[in-house]
């Protein structure tokens, strides 16, 4: 047997680790040893045959080892291979956002959050279509990735029970627009490039769609050519007219297509949310911990725990590199810089770009004092021209993706101009040495070539794009979103004239292009940040035009202004002067950039306001901050005014509470227990409590310790299993969503004072006939459930009623014998089949394909009040003249592309949401 010395040297040798030696030689050292000599004839030994798997098995298998493992930047600068998550340790489930579809945005109503947040299991429990958006880095790709792999094995949560026991298919766009069309069902295998095409049985996957036993995974609409998005769309229209049963989750960077874009086919739109505090700190411990699973020595996994400690306290004391962790793949990024650099980190994001790149392609070989692997040696700058040539080839041409044959022919084309390049080998064997040993390029295929993420190629193009002098492309592409990032980091590695000259472009197309000014301007005035010098009257023409388009009016406007950063904040005016659908979005927007200045802007803001008003926006607010500061700094002096409503998601908030009493309304989404929850609340006080996704909750007896609580909402409790505690309780409102099919509602005939009720949720019940109720409702809230409507008519004192689907004939004959009901709201509707409702004076349509106006006249003839929420409306115009043929009507429009008929009304019987802007240059 080898000694360990001699180990140690062929170790070197080979440029390999000592362990799997080492491992060898003692496998070898059990062996037993047997001498004997050969028999002349050999015997055949008889094999006992093997069960094959079925087709389905191996497929099930083949997608939990292809997507089993993440690939994670810069986890391992010595051995990249090494460089890799087992997806279980690397998954941490992030917040998805929802604005609730009966919650009608821009109406007088809007009293209650514009969005619910919830970690993705919960998000996506009870939903069949969900289109996900997220910035690049988000962890849009590894949910997918854990969703297909949970599903495969068998291993999804109970939250998520109704999505156990389909076949996954991961279906990557990037990879298959550059195939040719969009593939059929029985093509998905062959598409992908799987080993497994050859061997699928004739109909499969058609048959495994048609049982609705399908989980499809489409990832990346945003790497779609846009003039491509809209044949993308009508492919996955026909998929789901072909399986209406089958589950599909579709995911996409916020602006590549508008909002809306799928909710004609019933897709619920979720929102990948920024990372919070707690969520960093986990995944900083995770990326320690994997990285000191590849430690070799005592020495560096101690060196792993000391910097895990410093960067934990670094990242919450430091605002900017704060907001710069906020997705997976810059907190990864911060991690191995921050490794590499023994505790240095850039501050910027382009410095940060900068220093990953330098890290990636030099520091790398140099701590393995390997000099010349493969025979190739590059310096950093060759490194990167030669990869600026790859990712700009990708940019102009709208890939992500390319095949190795186009890569190997650019870097041959580069290396006549390249000569101490060339000298050392062929285009492929210098292509073969980025690939293996840059860290920027992947071969997911044996001949394809892409970037190991869309940002590293973004920043590369962008800088071959100003080498280049490329302007007018850059230009005349600012308007598609897939240059978005391109434009931003152009700004930033232009000289300072010339990224004076690409803003004045930029502002000068915008005022030209009536369809893209807005986004151009909001382009320019993004990129601002990004310029290092700027001449100031370049700054002063890009702020004229942001201007324009402050203060906001709604959330959608403020996200797309936060996404400028900090600079926005010295152009977000004080609160003198703002109308009312303006103060909640200015908020929003310093709430979502954090850091010091956004801190001082909402103090100063928050001190202006009128006395009599808290916008909810400002009590979300403080999830950006320390908590109890903010609640210090900035909520106190509303204590007690009964106008805060609090979101408590984590238990620094929780404690800050006892700086807050007494506290009105309040909001718990996570893991508390019945004690957590009740510490700060104040029995004489609370009156409305709403507790969200929380595994810890079994049982609701402390609420019988808050006399003054009216209303309470429970969604995704799922260790709660009835509601007998309440019985006999003061509650007058109930709202409960999402909660497990064993739960029992046989408690609702037990609280006497009851008087509104909401259900989101499985019913144990066929109808409504037979839910336990009290007959004495007043408001009843159908979100979504499984229960028909027949049995409503029980509830003959109902007010105001709201109904999501399974609105036929018969259920509109039994609506028209409720005798007080004078509020209505629908959605998934189709009024071809409704009856007259003279009673009812109030109307609200949510999200309507079609929303047949021309009807309203004679089905609701008596109406005073309209609302309609047009965010799925397939029309580009809403047509209001039907309407006026109801004298006095207040109408409510949200989220119309376009509004006709407005000059048959009043101005003011006509509102519009977000409130239309006349100010231009």
């Amino acid at each position: 047997m080898p000694t360990e010395a001699t180990l140690a040297a062929l170790a070197k040798a080979l440029g390999t680790d000592l362990e799997p030696l080492v491992a060898l030689r003692e496998a070898a050292a059990r062996a037993p040893q047997v001498r004997e000599s050969f028999p002349r004839k050999a015997t055949r030994r008889s094999v006992r045959p093997k069960v094959q798997p079925s087709f389905e098995e191996r497929y099930l298998s083949y997608v939990t080892e292809r997507h089993s493992q993440l690939t994670v930047v810069g986890l391992d600068l010595s051995r990249p291979e090494r460089a890799r998550w087992p997806l279980d340790a690397a998954y941490l489930s992030l917040e998805l956002a929802e604005r609730p579809e009966d919650w009608p945005a821009g109406s007088e109503e809007a009293n209650r959050p514009s969005i619910v947040v919830k970690r993705a299991e919960h998000a996506l429990a009870g939903c069949r279509r969900v289109l996900l958006r997220g910035l690049a880095g988000s962890g849009k790709t590894t949910l997918l990735q854990w969703l297909a792999v949970a599903t495969a094995r068998d291993e999804l949560p109970e939250e998520l029970a109704d999505w156990r026991g389909r076949i996954p298919f991961i279906l990557p766009l990037r990879t298959l627009v550059r195939r040719g069309p969009l593939p059929d069902p029985h093509d998905f295998l062959s598409a992908l490039g799987s080993p497994l095409a050859a061997s699928q049985p004739e109909g499969w996957a058609d048959a495994v769609l048609a049982r609705g036993e399908a989980l499809v995974l489409v990832d990346g609409i945003d790497e779609v050519p846009q003039e491509h998005r809209g044949a993308t769309r009508d492919w996955l229209e026909r998929l789901l007219a072909a399986y209406r049963d089958t589950r599909f989750v579709v995911t996409t960077r916020p602006s590549a297509v508008p909002e809306g874009w799928l909710t004609s086919s019933r897709f619920t739109e979720l929102s990948v949310r920024p990372m919070s505090t707690a969520d960093t700190a986990v995944f900083v411990h995770r990326w320690h911990t994997a990285a000191r699973h590849n430690a070799t020595t005592d020495a560096e996994h101690s060196h792993l725990h000391d910097l895990e400690a410093a960067l934990q306290v670094t990242v919450r004391a430091q605002r900017d590199l704060a907001q710069l962790s906020s997705t997976p793949l810059m907190c990864a990024l911060i991690c191995a810089l921050h490794r590499d650099r023994r505790g240095h980190l850039p501050h910027s994001r382009m410095e940060l770009y900068e220093a990953a790149l330098s890290m990636l392609l030099v520091r790398r070989d140099l701590e393995r004092s390997i000099d010349v692997p493969e025979g190739i040696q590059l310096t950093e700058h060759q490194s990167v021209q030669l990869l600026q040539r790859l990712a700009y080839w990708l940019i102009r041409n709208r890939q992500t993706e390319m095949e190795r044959a186009t890569a190997t022919a650019l870097v041959n084309d580069a290396l006549p101009a390249m000569q101490a390049v060339a000298e050392q080998g062929t285009a492929d064997q210098v292509l073969t040495h980025l690939v293996g040993r840059s860290g920027l390029l992947r071969q997911p295929t044996a001949d394809t070539i892409d970037f190991v993420h869309r940002t590293f190629q973004d920043y590369l193009g962008a800088k071959a794009a100003i080498e280049a002098h490329d302007f007018p492309l850059l230009v005349n592409n600012a308007h598609d979103d897939q240059w978005e990032d391109v434009i931003r980091m152009a700004v930033a590695h232009a000289r300072p004239a010339e990224s004076a000259d690409l803003l004045r472009r930029l502002v000068e197309r915008g005022d030209a292009d009536d369809e893209h000014k807005g986004r151009l301007h909001l382009l320019a005035a993004a990129s601002l940040q990004y310029a290092t010098e700027i001449a100031p009257d370049a700054r002063t023409l890009v702020e004229q035009r942001a201007r324009v388009l402050m203060p906001p009016r709604s959330s959608e406007e403020a996200e797309d202004l936060a996404a400028l950063g900090p600079g926005i904040l010295d152009l977000l005016p004080e609160p003198q002067g703002l109308e009312d659908d303006e103060v909640g979005p200015v908020i929003k927007i310093a709430t979502a950039i954090g850091g010091d200045q956004a801190y001082g802007f909402l103090r100063r803001f928050a001190q202006s306001l009128p006395p009599d008003s808290t916008p909810h926006e400002l009590c979300e607010g403080w999830e950006r901050f320390k908590a109890d500061q903010y609640a210090r700094d900035i909520l106190l002096p509303y204590r007690g005014k009964n106008r805060l409503y609090m979101d408590v998601r984590t238990h620094d908030q929780r404690n800050a509470l006892q700086l807050l009493k007494p506290i009105t309304h309040i909001r718990f989404q996570g893991e508390f227990t019945e004690d957590q929850i009740s510490e700060h609340l104040s029995p004489e006080h609370t009156h409305t409590l709403h507790i969200s996704s929380d595994r810890l909750l079994r049982d609701l007896k402390f609420i019988r310790n808050l006399p003054a609580l009216k209303t309470l909402e429970l969604s995704e409790c799922a260790q709660l299993a009835h509601l007998e505690d309440l019985a006999g309780t003061s509650l007058t409102s109930l709202s409960l969503t999402n909660q497990p099919r064993e739960f029992s509602f046989d408690a609702l005939n037990s609280l006497p004072e009851l008087t509104s009720l909401s259900f989101y949720t499985h019913l144990p019940s066929e109808s409504l006939a037979e839910v336990p109720a009290p007959e004495g409702l007043t408001s009843l809230n159908l979100g979504w459930t499984d229960a028909s409507l027949r049995g409503i008519s029980r509830w003959q004192q109902l007010q105001e009623l709201t109904i999501a689907d399974g609105l036929n004939n018969a259920a509109w004959q039994e609506i028209a014998t409720l005798p007080h009901l004078t509020e209505l709201c629908i959605s998934g509707y189709d009024l071809k089949h409704a009856v007259s409702l003279s009673s009812v004076t109030y109307l609200r349509l949510i999200s309507p394909s079609d929303p047949q106006l021309d009807l309203i006249p004679n089905l609701f003839p008596n109406l005073q009040r309209f609302f309609i929420n047009c965010q799925r409306v397939q029309s580009d115009t809403t047509d209001i003249t039907p309407l006026s043929q109801i004298k006095g009507l207040e109408i409510s429009v949200s989220y119309a592309s376009s509004v006709t008929g407005l000059e048959r009304f009043t101005p003011e019987a006509v509102r519009l949401y977000p409130r239309p802007r006349t100010t231009s240059i």
